[in-house]
This record gives C-alpha cells, structure tokens and sequence, in this order.
C-alpha cells in the first residue's frame, strides 16, 4: 500500500508503509532548480528528519530528465546572494536528516543537477544519462561540486568535471566512480536496493549509522561550503566575467571575456 502526499514542486510518495519514500522533482521544464524546487525539497529534508520509520529516499526527475541544473536568472547579482544560501541550507537539511538518500538519474543531470545527485549515498543512472558541471562555461564554478565531488570521485575527476565543464555518458561516470551502478530502470534498481539492503534494517540504529558514516564529511562538507560561498559571492560575482557568462547564456551568444 503506498500513500503520496504533494509538496509543490515536488511530489512525494510513501512507500512500504513509510519506510521508503520516493520523491520527484518537477514544476518547471527540464526540473531547473529554483527557489521553489530548492524550499519544496529542503522541507522534504526537514519532514524525514522527524519520520521515525523511514530508512531511504529514492530521488529523481520528470519527464526523463533528472535536471538541467540550477536557476541561471536566479545566480544573476541580484539574487545570487539568497540562491546561493537558500541551496546550501538544502545540503545542510540532507545531512540533518540522517537516511540514506538515493538519486536515480536518467537524461540530463548537470550543474546543480549533479551537485543534489551526487550529494546522495547512491547514485543509479542509466547508461545513456548525461552527467555535468558546466558552470565554468557560464564563468562561474560549482561550490558544492568543488566541496564534495572529489569525496565521492577522487580529486582527478572532480577537478576534471569542475575545471573543464565537460558532459560525461552514465557508463563513463560508472567508470569515473561518479555513479555507483547502471541501469535500463534506475528508479526501480534504486528501489530494489534500499528494499533488499535497506528496509530490514532498524530505522533508528540505521540514522545513527549514516550519521557516524559521513560525520568526517559533515564536519569538512560545513565549512568549505560557508568558505566557497565566500569565494563566489565576494570574489567571483565581483568580476566582469561571471556577470557577462551569465548574460550570454541568457541571451544565447557567446560569452566576450574581458579575464578580469
């Protein structure tokens, strides 16, 4: 028996009598994550930290993307400041929440995209995905991506993702160590493993376990991101051409850097 309950834009689902919960992005074309999505989602955080059964949340995208990444208007100087800090708190609400998150990825997951699938335990994509962080292309860089990726890659892959912005196919990923398993279905293979591997498990002494596991990650993840966030809003946004990336792609032409 399942039960769903809808957290706009999001949609959740309770499955297995609320042990797991399976959880879509949507709302907007290619499930860009903007204020919206990044709030709906960090209250999702927020209502698993205080669900005493669940052990797993299964994530994943509409329409056959998982995203295309985050809100480029909303990373403009005039909002950049609250985005930057409102997708930060959503990162500091899935540690607090203490289950095991599993992303299943099929189509485009970049950018912020990538930063949110990767940040999960698990990640379960399909062969054919396509897997990015192409923020330097617009000018700018990934803080999350630049904290995190190199815990779950290694640091040659992640400074290879962040510093050349390029796609890489979900089997090139699995080879990078981005992905942990491929898949024709990622949603039903993520479910199949937090049901065979997840939900005999006591849930309380399971929380107690990912806490213990990424307590290190916790502690490192916290403060390079307050550190990065610095860095972006203070240097980064301070340059012509974050600002001028950021517009060309709006206005779909090439960028004119000025390197300074």
């Amino acid at each position: 028996m399942t039960q769903a309950h809808a957290v706009d834009p999001v949609r959740v689902e309770h499955l297995d009598g609320g042990a797991l919960w399976h959880v879509v992005l949507g709302g907007t074309k290619g499930n860009v994550i903007d204020r919206a999505l990044v709030d709906a989602l960090t209250r999702v955080a927020i209502d698993a930290r205080n669900a005493p059964d669940l052990r797993a949340i299964v994530l994943e995208g509409e329409r056959g993307h998982f995203s295309y990444g985050a809100s480029v208007p909303e990373h403009l100087p005039a909002e950049v400041a609250g985005m930057l800090r409102r997708f930060h708190d959503l990162f500091r609400a899935m540690l607090d929440s203490a289950v095991v998150w599993i992303a299943a990825v099929r189509g485009r997951c970049l950018g912020g995209g990538l930063e949110l699938a990767a940040f999960c335990q698990r990640v379960v994509a399909r062969p054919d995905a396509f897997l990015g962080q192409p923020e330097i292309v617009l000018g700018v860089f990934a803080p999350v991506g630049s904290a995190f990726l190199a815990e779950r890659m290694g640091r040659p892959g992640m400074e290879d993702l962040c510093l050349t912005g390029r796609t890489v196919t979900g089997t090139e990923a699995h080879a990078m160590r981005l992905v942990d398993e491929l898949a024709d279905d990622p949603t039903a293979a993520a479910l199949a493993w937090a049901r065979t591997h997840l939900l005999p498990k006591s849930a309380s002494s399971l929380r107690y376990a990912v806490r213990a596991a990424r307590r290190g990650l916790a502690q490192r993840f916290l403060a390079e991101v307050d550190e990065l966030e610095h860095l972006y809003l203070e240097g980064l946004m301070s340059t012509e051409d974050a600002v001028e990336g950021l517009t060309a792609f709006l206005g779909k032409r090439a960028p004119a850097w000025r390197n300074r």
